[in-house]
């Protein structure tokens, strides 16, 4: 098998907003707010991976313990000769934990962040030559599809680090519904939720003490410095993260610290002192009330893991 990774480009279809009139719609609201897609350029990639090292964030080391302990289970519900679709494939560290017990035919990794995706699904092939890997380029929040010559017995989209909590309840159900359509019949989705825990562990994971977290969220204002040529002061803002207990869900926010005004072409967004970009919301579930939101989407949950502290969860769901 070679090593080359088979690369598609599926923004070269896609019509909808651009980064920069996402921000223009997204500044002009009230309350302001951008969706958490746009953290991840190459820097924001980066920096995520190192959030995921950090001893305050649960998410990634619980997930991957869960998924050490299940793969030779998930294999078993999955079969052989799979695809295996990653979506915000990332740096590809978990679906490492899955590649050796399920042995699909192909890979698929699907990520909006084009050259941290190729240089990951590069590390992928030169590490299992037997596996014929593909890079899709693409934003799979507004659509996925499976690119041409990609196939296998049976499909699988691995969806892992509860991403699926960016998304509002309704927006998670709309987005599952939206991707079983995507996929083949008899098709299953094995996705990564995490759980409704003690609010200070919540709010830790997301306010680390080396303040990664803090510059990841910051990076997002310094990538309309770089793509758009911003007029912004990026030291006139400052990291906000907290538990909505009401909504269920972790805020991450940008708070102006004084009277400024952020300008992108010819538009001009005034900030009050103490005034809130919203960048990104991370909803919590329950195990039964994720299954339940995944049943209204067209899924049977077949299996769901989860580590002994009960900090986070595995579902495995199937189409047929």
């Amino acid at each position: 098998m070679s090593t080359a990774v088979r690369f598609h480009d599926q923004h070269a279809d896609e019509t909808g907003p651009s980064f920069r009139d996402d921000v223009i719609a997204g500044l002009a609201r009230f309350p302001k707010a951008l969706s958490p897609k746009y953290f991840y350029d190459e820097r924001g990639s980066l920096l995520f991976e190192s959030i995921c090292h950090q001893p305050e964030y649960y998410l990634t080391r619980t997930e991957e313990g869960i998924l050490a302990e299940a793969a030779e289970e998930i294999a078993a519900l999955v079969g052989p000769e799979s695809l295996l679709v990653e979506l915000g494939s990332g740096a590809s560290h978990k679906v490492r934990l899955l590649l050796e017990a399920m042995r699909p035919s192909r890979y698929l990794g699907v990520d909006i962040s084009r050259d941290f995706l190729l240089r990951s699904t590069r590390r992928l092939a030169a590490d299992y030559p037997w596996l014929e890997v593909h890079a899709a380029w693409a934003d799979f929040s507004e659509r996925l599809r499976l690119p041409p010559g990609v196939e296998g017995r049976r499909v699988v989209a691995f969806f892992p680090g509860s991403s699926i909590g960016n998304f509002s309840p309704a927006e998670a159900e709309a987005f599952l519904a939206r991707l079983r359509r995507a996929l083949p019949p008899a098709s299953g989705v094995l996705i990564g939720v995490d759980l409704i825990k003690d609010h200070d562990i919540l709010e830790a994971a997301y306010n680390d003490a080396a303040g990664v977290t803090a510059a990841f969220n910051l990076n997002l204002l310094e990538r309309m410095r770089r793509e758009l040529g911003a007029s912004v002061e990026v030291d006139g803002f400052r990291h906000l993260s907290f538990f909505n207990e009401a909504a269920s869900r972790i805020e991450m926010h940008l708070v102006s610290e004084c009277r400024q005004t952020l300008v992108v072409d010819q538009h001009r967004f005034a900030f009050a002192p103490g005034e809130a970009l919203h960048t990104e919301n991370s909803c919590k579930y329950s195990r039964e009330g994720f299954q339940a939101l995944a049943r209204r989407a067209g899924y049977r949950p077949d299996a769901v893991w989860s580590d002994a502290e009960g900090l986070f969860s595995v579902h495995y769901l199937s189409n047929d």
